[in-house]
């Protein structure tokens, strides 16, 4: 069973739809039983860094998941569930995150008046590490963003980025934790064969 971590903040539905579309039993849960009982853990998230930090742990949460993490069970965060695996975001002050993979959370920066912030739409991965998750697809391919912060870390654990006026993180791996800043519910057949090959993994 993979656990879809319930604390408040997400796009569940889509999520919970996108795994039984490929095969695979997911539970939406706020349970730390769950928790530990799973094959997997997805941590979602929309908003703001510092809002949903506050709630993972509110939630009781954030240890357990830490626990099953660090004693090797894969985890996929999604989004803003990406960008809490890191040491610390900029977003309105500074949060602290889960410390899973080392870095921090910036602004996307303007860089000339056509740029748009948030980054809205789809756009191209282009490979920078090989992934487990790339399995599936190829370097080029195109999935959904919407995020106005991007994960600032060293190379060796960036898979791919996108173009939006520079180089911005787009995906990451550490070991058994990995991350997409893109939406992979929402990106059609690659973003359903990315979340396949974690689920494969």
């Amino acid at each position: 069973m993979i656990a879809i971590i319930d604390y408040g903040v997400g796009n569940l539905f889509s999520l919970e739809s996108s795994f039984n579309a490929i095969g695979y039993d997911v539970k939406v849960t706020s349970s730390v039983e769950d928790i530990v009982n799973a094959d997997k853990i997805i941590l979602p998230g929309v908003g703001a860094f510092g809002d949903a930090a506050r709630k993972l742990r509110a939630s009781g949460l954030a240890e357990p998941l830490l626990n099953e993490v660090k004693h090797g069970k894969n985890i996929l965060g999604i989004c803003l569930g990406m960008q809490l695996l890191f040491d610390k975001s900029f977003e309105y002050g500074e949060h602290e995150g889960l410390g899973l993979i080392p870095g921090e959370i910036v602004p996307i920066e303007k860089v000339n008046q056509d740029l748009k912030i948030p980054q809205i739409g789809w756009n191209a991965l282009i490979f920078k590490n090989q992934s487990k998750l790339f399995k599936y697809i190829n370097n080029l391919d195109c999935v959904y963003f919407v995020h106005s912060y991007y994960a600032k870390c060293t190379d060796k654990y960036i898979t791919a980025v996108t173009e939006y006026g520079s180089e911005l993180t787009a995906s990451v791996e550490h070991e058994n934790i990995f991350g997409c800043q893109f939406h992979p519910e929402k990106s059609g057949a690659v973003g359903l064969n990315i979340l396949r090959a974690f689920c494969e993994l």
